[in-house]
């Protein structure tokens, strides 16, 4: 709003400073401060409040240290998350960018399915919490909006021919080129790759000429998957203080490199990567979630004051799934999250093998002592923060690598 605010100021009134609006580094620099006072000031509000509707966390007896401490510790701190993120985008974003657009119904969307299951396990005293099924409808649904507005609206295009000059010159002559267009594209990035655009709509070239036109057909089920894995990946990681909320802002912050060179025609040009129109305003979104991710580690980091409940893991799984598919890096997931992967993959893991043993032994055996794997660890006696910590450290390791593809090919 202010955005429009100040661009008004400029254009019609043409008060000085005011042109400093127009740029998406200053306004992305305001959202990451004001998210983080908001949830650090608010944050404390919003913890008494849920404290005095009593809206406490049932902990389940899994034979953990220290695990009983927690019990009646507010939840449902996802709110904190939310709302710390939404008011500086709807203040300093565009919000007539369609990215902007979709981040935002992305983070209301998983947010609601999120508040249902915590309500559901609080108020209804059922530790399910939403059925699954309804989780993954919800999730499905998300995806297919997703999908759809990044495949169908005319707003969305790229360029990957950002290296080529319209104007070749040499002794002789001077030749004019066709100025480089920007076009609707299933385009994505393939890491550590030379030439490493992958298009999904060349997996249906068997079918004959203009299969194009039915790319979306492996498109939307592909954004479908994704939301689907990332939104419950993170909410397996979302087991002990700290740990999803800090390995989140570290995933958050690198995809917020990606985006802003991938915006920048100079830096794509660069770089020699996809240009992507329009999609540079995402970096304003991002500032304001990783701040409103750091202002709520105040709060959650060991000993937690408030747990983010399912209202934040699904919601932060949701918005870093999105915003990977945007900036056409969703390829680069199983690396940049790669702590969701192997939380999630452990737990697959664990529940696959005990039923294999089961059925051929006549007993369940265990490759872990519990998962997902951050409890592995607390049954072999380390303390919570050391493992956070230790995730952490992975995690910027893992988000480095990632960064570097950019030019690692």
């Amino acid at each position: 709003m202010l955005y429009y605010l100040f661009e008004y100021l400029d254009k019609t009134l043409d008060i000085p400073g005011t042109g400093v609006f127009q740029y998406i580094t200053f306004r992305s620099a305001l959202a990451l401060m004001l998210s983080l006072l908001l949830s650090t000031i608010y944050g404390k509000r919003i913890i008494n409040f849920l404290r005095k509707q009593q809206v406490g966390e049932t902990v389940r007896e899994l034979g953990l240290a220290g695990q009983n401490e927690k019990a009646g510790t507010p939840t449902m701190g996802g709110l904190i998350i939310i709302f710390a993120t939404l008011v500086p985008v709807l203040l300093f974003a565009r919000l007539h960018n369609i990215y902007i657009v979709l981040l935002i119904v992305t983070t209301l969307w998983m947010g609601i399915i999120g508040f249902v299951d915590d309500y559901i396990k609080i108020f209804k005293k059922d530790k399910q919490g939403l059925k699954g099924i309804f989780k993954v409808i919800g999730q499905v649904g998300l995806g297919i909006i997703v999908g759809a507005v990044l495949y169908f609206n005319p707003a969305v295009t790229v360029r990957t021919d950002t290296a080529r000059t319209d104007i070749y010159k040499n002794v002789n002559t001077t030749v004019v080129l066709p100025a480089p267009v920007e076009e609707k594209s299933t385009a994505t990035t393939i890491p550590f790759v030379k030439n490493n655009e992958f298009d999904y709509a060349e997996i249906l070239a068997f079918t004959g000429e203009g299969y194009e036109k039915w790319a979306w057909l492996i498109f939307i089920p592909v954004v479908i998957f994704i939301i689907t894995a990332v939104s419950n990946g993170a909410n397996l990681t979302d087991g002990i203080d700290g740990l999803a909320a800090g390995t989140s802002a570290i995933s958050v912050l690198a995809l917020g490199i990606f985006t802003f060179v991938s915006g920048n025609i100079i830096f794509s040009n660069y770089l020699n990567i996809m240009y992507i129109p329009n999609s540079g305003e995402m970096t304003v979104f991002i500032s304001a979630f990783v701040g409103a991710l750091i202002g709520f580690l105040w709060y959650n980091s060991y000993p937690a004051s408030v747990f983010m409940g399912d209202t934040g893991s699904l919601t932060i799984g949701g918005i870093i799934a999105v915003l990977a598919i945007a900036v056409r890096k969703e390829l680069l997931i199983p690396l940049l999250c790669g702590i969701f992967l192997v939380e999630n993959f452990s737990v697959v893991l664990q529940v696959s093998y005990f039923k294999f043993t089961k059925k051929r032994f006549g007993e369940g055996r265990r490759i872990f002592l519990m998962s997902p794997l951050h409890h592995h660890y607390q049954k072999k006696g380390y303390h919570e923060s050391k493992i956070v910590t230790r995730f952490w450290i992975v995690a910027i390791m893992l988000a480095i690598l990632s960064i570097v593809t950019l030019k690692l090919r």
